[in-house]
């Protein structure tokens, strides 16, 4: 597949390398050209542009969600698989979408004629360089959301090339959901030094009343 992926971030490194392992081509795209260089020494590096005409497969946004909008709405996007990873977190780990519409809702609407899924916005950049991410015997899980059986394809197959399991959490209007998770474990993780695993209970018992 060719993914092309806009940032030159540690994100953008760690999910553009793992793709790159499991045998896809990848190029990274910035503004910053001397990231996008560096980047190039192990990944194909160019313009955001060049990122977005090149990933006919699936497009990553990967830069900060600040400037997400404005990047994706100066691109052609149309008809390409757009995956949003970005988490609209802000001071004291609050949600900077409270209310909505989500982060990935609006990249949709900034980006008419693509197809939009939110993914891998869970997780550190730290846990994707892991070869793979694999946690006392299980892989790590991923929630999907997005609209349409191809683009939540297309993701399903990126997140099984990092050795993860693809989740499905229903259309792209459940993805605020997703980052108010996301802004919950950062602040349990950060804030709190919480295991935040441990708040779920396994599946055996999630629906048990004994």
């Amino acid at each position: 597949m060719r993914i092309g992926i806009l940032g030159t971030g540690s994100m953008a490194e760690a999910l553009g390398g793992g793709w790159v392992r499991a045998g896809h081509q990848v190029l990274v795209g910035g503004r910053d050209g001397r990231r996008a260089a560096a980047l190039g020494e192990r990944i194909g590096a160019g313009s955001l542009r060049e990122a977005a005409e090149f990933g006919t497969g699936a497009v990553l946004v990967a830069v900060p969600y600040a400037v997400a909008e404005q990047v994706v709405a100066e691109l052609p996007l149309a008809g390409r698989t757009v995956v949003d990873c970005t988490n609209p977190v802000g001071e004291g780990f609050g949600l900077l979408t409270a209310g909505g519409p989500s982060a990935a809702e609006r990249i949709a609407a900034a980006a008419p004629g693509a197809r939009v899924a939110k993914a891998f916005n869970r997780c550190h950049e730290s846990v994707w360089r892991r070869n793979p991410p694999v946690f006392d015997g299980r892989p790590l899980a991923v929630p999907v959301c997005g609209d349409g059986e191809e683009a939540v394809a297309v993701v399903r197959q990126l997140v099984r090339g990092l050795g993860c399991e693809p989740v499905g959490a229903g259309g792209l209007g459940r993805a605020g959901l997703l980052e108010a998770t996301a802004a919950l474990l950062i602040g349990l993780w950060i804030g709190e030094g919480a295991d935040a695993q441990a708040i779920a209970p396994p599946l055996a018992f999630a629906g048990s009343s004994g």
